[in-house]
């Protein structure tokens, strides 16, 4: 007849969790596309969050971006805070958007907002949307 003691293993050290690296921001900002944003809010003469940047389904090639005055910030938002503005990033653009930078442009007959996305596969004619 055989006998069994418990004997109490020694306890496994508690893993330490490693740091996190600091996640890259969705997109970059050029400092005139900053200067010509935060134009736009001071001129709206109300309280406004920031700017909201989405994607959607639209034009030729698929998809466009939108821009529109956020006038809170929803949980879900992505924030890029760049030369004193903030940008904030549908959830939903998010994947479309990574390594995207916004500049602004001004030439004698059109000027606005240009997005210089590396995911873009193409783009129309027209410039008004593109497909991943």
């Amino acid at each position: 007849m055989s006998t069994t003691t418990d004997t109490a293993k020694p306890a496994a050290p508690a893993a330490t969790p490693r740091p996190r690296r600091p996640r890259p921001q969705v997109m970059s900002v050029t400092p005139l596309a900053a200067e010509r944003v935060k134009a736009l809010i001071d001129g709206r003469g109300k309280p406004t969050a920031g700017i909201r940047i989405g994607v959607r389904t639209k034009g030729c090639s698929g998809m466009s971006y939108t821009l529109e005055f956020a006038d809170k910030q929803e949980p879900m938002d992505e924030v890029v805070e760049a030369g004193g503005i903030k940008l904030l990033i549908d959830p939903k653009a998010s994947l479309f958007l990574i390594g995207t930078e916004m500049d602004y442009e001004e030439e004698k007959l059109k000027s606005g907002f240009v997005f210089k996305n590396p995911n873009e596969k193409g783009r129309c004619g027209c410039g008004e949307s593109f497909h991943v």
